[in-house]
């Protein structure tokens, strides 16, 4: 689960990570009244989606008056941001976050990742801040520091002090460095994040460390632990039909391909959707139905992957263990008797009560294709779409 930059930098500063003066505002009037209660000469108006680069998508602004940032706020709200992480559909603003601006006589990108293939959280940090960690990756990635935290111990002062020293800090500010890092280390650990990141981390002339951008995302399986975190949860940055299938326990990522799939097990619907693309085609969608799947559940999953206009086809490709093939199989029946689907629907059964499964789909009487092995119904699927031979 993302949240805003507001949010992450709120709990950033209840671990002592300092930051900016800055307030919430929903309309152009609160946006120019939180400019006054912040004071200065200068604010920067941020709109708030679940994206980076922001600011060369015209989702950041610098004001000089009181009034510009009335105008900032009026343009931004409503808007659909499209950046270069959100897709051709962009985002919806709907938030703003008034900021005092800060001159920062320099900008070091710091990021803490959970890696997974390490078992770890990975430090990752750059003289090169301002700038998406993939471009300072290929402009300058002799700049990139890496630290993996040894779990038993946690992130150690001298570790610190190395990465604070190698993005060129000045001595007088590796204190401060260190605190912000075990600060923020202790952050992740606490509210089980996978990922926050600070960029720019500015170093002010008064010779200070300001977390001018935030980002963090958390584990979603933890969420029951942390009822305040889940609570920043903005559904209105969601994919529709991820936020559906969400709310109804399904796990559905959203794809760009026109055959809808319903999977169960992550592992088999990754390689269903390789089958897919084997045979010339691209899903539309990452659906795993899981363990124990009810008719219901697959009704449920139907409708999801039909909310999807640009579906042509659907492949079901269940191997039963937990599951059962015949409770899938009658789920099939209830989707095209109840949904009318509009598109063929390619069936793979195999596994627990395989048999019963293939002869309720028989008896049924329903428009259904069915395939014995994977790789026959990526193929079916694609030429269910195409019309011709994969």
């Amino acid at each position: 689960m993302e949240i805003h930059e507001y949010q992450a930098k709120a709990i950033l500063a209840d671990y002592g990570v300092a930051i900016p003066d800055g307030g919430l505002a929903y309309s152009p009037e609160q946006a120019a009244y939180r400019a006054s209660e912040i004071g200065g000469e200068q604010w920067v108006v941020k709109a708030q989606i679940h994206s980076g680069a922001r600011g060369k998508a015209g989702g950041v602004k610098l004001c000089g008056h009181e009034r510009e940032v009335a105008e900032a706020a009026d343009e931004l709200l409503g808007k659909r941001l499209v950046t270069a992480q959100t897709g051709e559909r962009g985002k919806g603003v709907y938030r703003l976050y008034v900021e005092a601006a800060v001159a920062g006589e320099s900008e070091i990108y710091l990021g803490f990742v959970l890696d997974r293939s390490a078992e770890r959280v990975t430090i990752v940090a750059s003289a090169s801040g301002g700038m998406d960690i993939e471009e300072i990756v290929a402009s300058d990635p002799g700049s990139i520091v890496r630290i993996n935290v040894e779990p038993a111990v946690g992130l150690q002062a001298f570790e610190a002090r190395e990465i604070a020293f190698a993005v060129g800090l000045d001595a007088s500010l590796v204190p401060q460095a260190v605190q912000l890092m075990t600060s923020c280390y202790r952050a992740i650990l606490d509210l089980d994040a996978t990922m926050l990141e600070i960029n720019p981390l500015t170093v002010t002339a008064d010779g200070r460390l300001l977390a001018l951008d935030a980002k963090m995302i958390f584990d979603d399986n933890a969420l029951f632990r942390h009822q305040d975190v889940s609570e920043l949860r903005d559904k209105s940055q969601e994919d529709p039909r991820e936020r559906t299938a969400v709310d109804r326990g399904l796990s559905y990522v959203g794809l760009e391909g026109d055959i809808g799939c319903i999977i169960n097990g992550a592992g088999l619907a990754m390689a269903t959707m390789d089958m897919i693309k084997h045979a010339g085609g691209e899903p539309a969608n990452f659906l795993d139905i899981g363990g124990g799947a009810s008719p219901e559940r697959v009704l449920k999953a139907f409708r999801l992957v039909l909310s999807d206009d640009k579906v042509k086809a659907v492949l079901v490709n269940i191997f039963a263990g937990i599951n059962r093939c015949d409770w899938v199989a009658e789920g099939v029946v209830q989707a095209l008797r109840q949904l009318e689907v509009p598109v063929p629907v390619v069936v793979r059964l195999s596994g627990t009560n395989v048999e019963e499964g293939r002869q309720i789909l028989k008896e049924a009487d329903v428009p259904v294709i069915t395939a014995e092995s994977l790789a026959e119904a990526g193929t079916k699927a694609v030429e269910s779409v195409t019309g011709r031979a994969a």
